[in-house]
């Protein structure tokens, strides 16, 4: 019986959206084998994923490392795929469907346009919606794309936090990637004073920083989360959100991660995208947008938190 494949590589944030898809796709599949490509730092935390039957690493060399795509294309073929879902939707992925996985059925952004629809059209709608879009397009039920669950990623985090506090915490991220330095508020110092001023002792405040964030952590006053004196991983990470009493993020992973999980807290959006084309946004999380991320004082922010916490 041949397999299905699911291409998302990232980054983690869309991966944690791309759940909701995934279960969805395998829920239609129930007697075949469901893959999922991906990239190396989310293997292991997918391979635990129940909604998967195995991970394939993609290590997205260059094109022109010719090598490379000609293994992979030898390593994709004794999976005998049969269906492909496209949900990363990138120029890396059109390539493989020309190319490397080409005699596969695909369904991609490319393939659910309308007559006279643009891509660029459609990138413009909810992410969520548009994986509704292009699940419904194959006839497969939608049932969980909307409602993602991340049970299955948590775990039982209380010795870990209990080294750092016996209180309620707020965990605060403050980072983002090199490359979008565009989405990081400059202000997380001076928000990190003002909820000590305004809650006093009530509430620990908390640092998770990834593997090259450590130097940036500790120019803040506040507890840095370590297992070991490593970087949590992945689902330590869902399990500290899950714990917290409030969040506070610029558009990273994380903040996709507090959303899914229904908790309590704040994403801080500049003009790079919006809340509402992300879909970050529901009754408990929430999202503060503004055109430069420089204009958007402390005290709009506490005033966001006083109205969840007080």
């Amino acid at each position: 019986m041949s397999n299905i494949l699911i291409i998302k590589h990232g980054s983690l944030g869309d991966l944690i959206q791309a759940n909701g898809a995934i279960n969805d796709i395998k829920e239609f599949y129930k007697n075949r084998k469901v893959f999922l490509l991906t990239s190396q730092a989310y293997s292991l935390f997918m391979s635990e994923c129940p909604y998967i039957d195995g991970v394939i690493i993609d290590k997205r060399l260059p094109r022109w490392n010719l090598l490379y795509l000609y293994n992979l294309r030898k390593l994709l073929a004794k999976y005998s795929f049969s269906k492909v879902f496209d949900l990363q939707n990138s120029r890396r992925t059109r390539f493989y469907k020309n190319f490397i996985l080409k005699n596969a059925e695909w369904s991609s952004s490319i393939s659910v346009l309308e007559k006279g629809q643009t891509k660029r059209e459609l990138d413009n709608q909810p992410v969520l919606d548009r994986m509704e879009l292009q699940l419904r397009k194959s006839n497969i039920p939608t049932n969980y794309i909307k409602k993602i669950d991340l049970s299955w990623a948590k775990e039982d985090l209380s010795k870990l936090t209990q080294q750092y506090t016996n209180r309620d915490y707020i965990l605060i991220f403050p980072f983002c990637s090199r490359k979008h330095q565009n989405k990081k508020w400059p202000f997380f110092k001076n928000l990190i004073s003002s909820i000590r001023r305004v809650y006093k002792n009530h509430y620990s405040i908390f640092i998770a920083p990834g593997p090259n964030e450590f130097k940036e952590a500790n120019e803040f006053s506040a507890k840095i989360i370590m297992d070991n004196g490593e970087p949590i991983n992945l689902k330590k990470l869902i399990s500290l959100i899950s714990g917290a009493k409030f969040i506070i993020a610029n558009d990273t992973g994380p903040a996709h991660i507090a959303s899914h999980l229904n908790k309590k807290g704040l994403a801080l959006f500049g003009s790079h995208t919006s809340a509402k084309k992300v879909s970050i946004e529901n009754s408990n999380f929430r999202a503060i947008s503004v055109k430069n991320l420089a204009d958007l004082n402390v005290d709009t922010v506490m005033n966001e938190i006083k109205k969840s916490l007080n």
